[in-house]
């Protein structure tokens, strides 16, 4: 073969190599990483590998991998066949916003080496080492996948201090308004209450407030000394006007001197314009109310007994008429909110009634004045009231609290020891 035949042949040999080539496929090459902790697959495998796909078909990468406690935990990487999402990318980046798996694929030979996520936020990069000594666990600098949109955090940071500050205003005023600093232990002097004639007893004499002892429905009632003797008082806010002025109207009826009925002392009007206070000031008993005592003591037989005769006593009085009272006609009175929380204890168990707010008298000839039956403790009204079936007369009234008083004695069962009951 002469020099120019074997010139000819090698031209035709690269010629045909060439062709050969280009009727190839095209490859490309991606990291490989499959988790896979089983160790009969031998744990986890990393590497490159290359891709092969048809002549129309375009070939790409790929990376998944999950957000475990702030940690990247790369699933898989390797090749990704024709995926229009995937087109034109050249970097792996994930765009959904707080996937439960992350996944980017991208276009071009490593282009899953470095993946990458950004939903709305500059891209936090990820990278990691790829060997056959890969840990199963790749941990990011920072943590990408828990971080908010700017606005949310200064949204965060402006509004929390905000709220402290209301906070820290509203309980200074909640203790300015409810610790009396207007009212320091010196000499008030009583003011006129209006309609009704001062009370003798308190004319210029220093009333001091020490502590709140309970909270109602119309108002707080504070531990106070008047001289050397504690008394209560029980403080309503304006709005509570005809609270007020009904117990009032209601302790100063002829005849309401009773052993088991709490005993009244006086009625005021503290301060001025919207600063305005009704008072009320009765005997002070240092165990409290029937409630607070039962839920710190058990009674026994006999206690529960005096409990229930003096308290028996105390209602029975009040819904007695008494036409030849010595101080005066005595008319029949309707608690209409008998309950233990108004049942007040002396120190030697005796019982007595107590916050008249929404007692209704009944006087021979005159109307018994706001006579809805709707009024009072749901937990104590009677089924009657409840389903609204009562006509508006005296007997009504009183068998009303007849129904609550079981209730309370109901109450003092339950915390009863009943240990010397057979005995006594």
């Amino acid at each position: 073969m002469g020099p120019a035949t074997k010139l000819a042949f090698g031209v035709f040999l690269i010629s045909c190599s060439s062709g050969a080539i280009l009727g190839r496929s095209e490859t490309q090459e991606c990291v490989f990483y499959n988790y896979n902790p089983s160790l009969e697959n031998r744990g986890n495998r990393s590497g490159i590998e290359p891709c092969v796909g048809d002549k129309d078909k375009r070939l790409h990468c790929f990376a998944t991998w999950r957000n475990v406690s702030g940690s990247v935990e790369i699933v898989k990487q390797g090749c990704w066949l024709d995926d229009v999402n995937c087109y034109d990318s050249t970097e792996c980046v994930e765009k959904k916003e707080d996937p439960d798996v992350f996944f980017c694929c991208c276009e071009g030979n490593m282009c899953n080496e470095k993946f990458f996520y950004n939903p709305d936020i500059p891209p936090v990069q990820s990278k990691a080492p790829f060997s056959d000594t890969n840990s199963k666990v790749f941990k990011a600098t920072s943590n990408p996948f828990t971080q908010k949109p700017p606005l949310f955090s200064t949204l965060l940071y402006s509004i929390v201090p905000i709220m402290g500050i209301a906070a820290i205003v509203l309980l200074s005023f909640w203790m300015y308004r409810h610790h009396k600093l207007a009212y320091p232990p010196v000499l008030v002097p009583t003011q006129d209450p209006g309609p009704m004639p001062p009370s003798p007893t308190l004319v210029q004499k220093p009333l001091q407030l020490l502590e709140i002892k309970a909270r109602g429905r119309f108002g707080c009632v504070w531990k106070a000394q008047l001289l050397n003797d504690y008394v209560a008082v029980k403080i309503f806010p304006i709005q509570d006007k005809l609270s007020w002025q009904n117990e009032y109207d209601i302790y100063n009826l002829p005849g309401m001197r009773h052993e088991n009925v709490l005993h009244f002392i006086g009625a005021e009007k503290r301060g001025s314009n919207l600063d305005i206070e009704l008072w009320l000031i009765t005997a002070y008993h240092e165990k409290g109310s029937l409630t607070d005592y039962l839920k710190a003591n058990v009674v026994t037989w006999n206690e529960l007994c005096h409990i229930a005769q003096t308290m028996a006593r105390g209602l029975a009085y009040l819904h007695s008429d008494f036409p030849g009272h010595r101080d005066g006609h005595k008319p029949a009175i309707a608690h209409r909110d008998i309950k233990s929380k108004n049942v007040l204890l002396k120190t030697n168990l005796t019982a007595c009634i107590a916050d008249f707010g929404l007692a209704l008298r009944f006087e021979a000839g005159k109307s018994a004045g706001d006579t809805h039956g709707q009024v009072g403790t749901r937990r104590y009204m009677a089924p009657e009231v409840l389903e609204g079936a009562i006509n508006f007369q005296r007997d009504s009234f009183l068998r009303i609290d007849m129904y609550a008083v079981g209730l309370v004695l109901w109450e003092l069962a339950a915390r009863c020891t009943a240990s010397d009951g057979m005995n006594a």
